[in-house]
């Protein structure tokens, strides 16, 4: 068998990852993940003032700032003890379901999708049909998933201010007052959005779509009605099949979630997680067990940091840069999370496993993670949110409760703020002295993905999923970049260029 190295040539996955594999025959038997942008927000933060953390870490990412704002004054109010008013709640929760509900979508449509029109699958029997649907600014599916996408995002500016980048959560609630005009324009946009949902995307009610219990279920549905099998998904599904996506992409195996949207006290929405929506768990297969946010920690073996040994949690974390470009062991700027010594995949897959969701919790059991149910997971997430978000929406209108709790000074002290952010777990964690930050550590979800190996050299998420899968052409690696969009990977946007082959037998990518 011949050996051959190549690096990935990767767009539309946020930003700088550069992607290794060796094949031996075309298959992968081995790969490293490298991030190539040094981010060092956590040392921008010390020595700030305690609530500039608030204005600052929405700034490390452009599409899902408002989930950072949510971990940044979660983290606030465990050291303050704040008391969060349930509307404050219910306000928080919108905004962030609704960066959810968009960036699925456009992910799935704008990002992943726009791999089956790649010349590779030009004999595949649906290709036409998806050139015509997800053709980059000119597919029917594309544009209007612009539209629709860019309408909800609305209810976040209505609510915050602003998108991206609002600052309207803080320590006890919201600077926000919605009135209610407000409220019935959030209402309306979310409504809208729905129904375009249903009627393109699934192709069926939410309703219907939420009875689907099993793989078995999901094949009837499939044949259920011309219109779920035209709808985004019934393509989807159809065109995944044929093209093996289910064969691919399983990496290790464990999933991740931290649970996330904040439960009010009052309400009719039916909690999945008990005092939050999406409930928290660590999953091996579909074994679901307890989350401990004291067993996260970093490692750096693999890292351009300073070296320490073993994981640190993040508490007792630093971010320290040290690339010399003299040794061959470190070649990634993200550090490589762990949870309890393993990697983990977080996200929309690993939520509905957490969850047990009948539906992924079956397909996972017979068919393992894969490229095709982490996508279909992502795809259907709005479904999952909508509901309990018109739910809030009418109970800010009809509560008449406050927003805002005032929680005093600042004390000393530290605390954490776990969400699930759009791409899975994110966590910030804080240490405050003398109203000012002494620390800070940012985990974000891609730092779970795009890990490196750990100090016992075991593979990071990205890594791991790549072993196995087999590339039919190595100028045009559309299988390894299913693998890693598959993961929604969230770095800033970068385009590569090939460069020609030297004689070490590595295809060289110039950004």
């Amino acid at each position: 068998m011949s050996v051959k190295k190549i690096n990935v040539p990767l767009n539309r996955v946020e930003g700088d990852l550069e992607i290794n594999v060796e094949l031996d025959g075309g298959v992968v038997k081995d790969a490293w993940s490298s991030g190539t942008m040094f981010r060092g927000i956590e040392n921008i933060l010390r020595g700030r003032g305690a609530l500039d953390g608030l204005v600052i870490t929405p700034r490390i990412c452009g599409l899902c700032s408002t989930t950072h704002l949510a971990a940044a004054a979660a983290a606030l109010d465990m050291i303050c003890g704040s008391d969060v008013p349930d509307n404050a709640r219910r306000v928080r929760n919108v905004a962030l379901m609704s960066e959810h509900i968009q960036s699925d979508i456009r992910h799935g449509f704008l990002m992943f999708a726009v791999d089956f029109t790649n010349p590779a699958y030009k004999g595949h029997s649906l290709y036409d049909e998806a050139v015509r649907r997800y053709a980059p600014l000119k597919g029917r599916t594309a544009l209007e998933t612009i539209a629709e996408t860019k309408r909800v995002l609305e209810i976040i500016a209505i609510l915050g201010g602003q998108w991206p980048h609002s600052s309207f959560m803080v320590p006890g609630g919201v600077v926000t007052l919605p009135g209610a005009g407000d409220v019935l324009q959030c209402k309306t946009l979310l409504m809208n959005y729905r129904k375009w949902y249903e009627n393109r995307v699934l192709g069926c009610s939410i309703e219907r779509w939420l009875d689907i219990k099993s793989g078995a279920g999901l094949d009837a549905w499939l044949d259920e009605s011309e219109s779920h099998r035209e709808s985004e998904i019934g393509f989807y599904i159809r065109f995944s099949r044929e093209a093996g996506l289910d064969r691919n992409g399983a990496g290790h195996g464990n999933f991740l979630s931290y649970g996330s949207l904040d439960m009010p006290r009052e309400t009719s929405v039916k909690a999945g997680g008990g005092d939050r929506l999406v409930p928290a768990g660590y999953a091996v297969g579909t074994n679901v067990m307890g989350f401990d946010q004291e067993k996260i920690s970093e490692h750096v073996a693999h890292s351009w940091f300073r070296d320490y040994e073993g994981g640190r949690h993040p508490f007792s974390g630093s971010t320290m840069p040290y690339a010399s470009g003299n040794e061959g062991g470190k070649y990634s700027w993200a550090k490589a999370p762990r949870y309890d010594g393993q990697p983990a995949e977080t996200g929309p897959l690993a939520e509905m496993v957490v969850a047990k969701d009948p539906l992924f919790t079956d397909l996972v059991k017979h068919g393992g993670p894969n490229v095709f149910v982490r996508e279909l997971a992502r795809l259907a997430r709005p479904a999952t949110l909508m509901p309990a978000m018109e739910v809030w929406l009418g109970e800010v209108a009809t509560s008449g409760g406050s927003f805002y709790n005032p929680p005093g000074e600042i004390p000393d002290g530290e605390g954490f703020g776990l969400i699930e952010a759009t791409r899975g777990a994110l966590g910030h964690w804080v240490k405050i002295k003398d109203s000012k930050i002494e620390h800070y550590q940012v985990v974000t979800p891609t730092s779970w993905h795009a890990s490196p190996r750990d100090s016992a050299g075991v593979r990071g998420p990205f890594e791991e999923a790549l072993i196995g899968v087999e590339v039919k052409d190595t100028d045009n690696p559309v299988e390894l970049g299913h693998v890693i969009r598959s993961h929604d990977a969230c770095l800033v946007c970068t385009v590569h260029a090939i460069d020609a082959v030297d004689g070490t037998g590595l295809i060289k990518l110039v950004v």
